[in-house]
């Protein structure tokens, strides 16, 4: 009976440790130049691929700009919804598709820095191996990032496991000896 309880106490120090706390709380968030297949169900004619504009919107047919930027898919699936149910259809039924993300993009010391076409699930570690692999003088023990979604900039430090998404800036640090 004791071996029960260690085991329920370790699976809910495990839950509630917060060690995936970062992966499980990232909601993608929409930004300008994302890519998105937008479904009206019913009405071919309001359906179609949009593109975020530098402003942050989307421009629709029949209810014109709406605005995206920071808006997760669900939020702007009800957005969508609340505009074609005031005044042009009855109960509207939309559904969103991510086609293409913004690119990411790797700094520091990686063989070949730059931006990258985000892929959907990608760490850290992935974004140095697409950009090459650690160069000899990185600190691969320091990756920092800069979320796009952070209006205030600030560099954090990340595990290589740690998530990345589309516009974030990853940085590897250089060591002096």
């Amino acid at each position: 009976m004791r071996r029960v309880y260690l085991v329920a106490f370790y699976v809910l120090f495990l839950l509630g440790s917060g060690a995936n706390a970062s992966e499980q709380q990232v909601v993608y968030t929409l930004g300008s130049g994302d890519k998105v297949r937008v479904t009206v169900f019913g009405e071919e004619d309001l359906s179609g691929e949009f593109e975020v504009s530098g402003e942050g919107t989307l421009s629709l047919p029949l209810i014109g700009s709406v605005d995206a930027l920071g808006y997760s898919i669900s939020r702007l699936e009800r957005s969508i919804e609340a505009k074609l149910e005031d005044g042009f259809l009855k109960k509207p039924r939309v559904s969103i598709e991510v086609l293409n993300y913004r690119p990411f993009y790797v700094m520091g010391e990686v063989k070949e820095p730059g931006s990258y076409p985000y892929v959907n699930g990608m760490s850290a570690l992935n974004a140095v191996a697409l950009g090459g692999g650690f160069t000899y003088r990185a600190v691969k023990e320091k990756i920092t990032v800069i979320r796009a979604t952070d209006a205030t900039r600030t560099p954090e430090t990340i595990p290589p496991e740690g998530v990345i998404l589309p516009g974030d800036v990853v940085r590897i640090e250089e060591r002096f000896f």
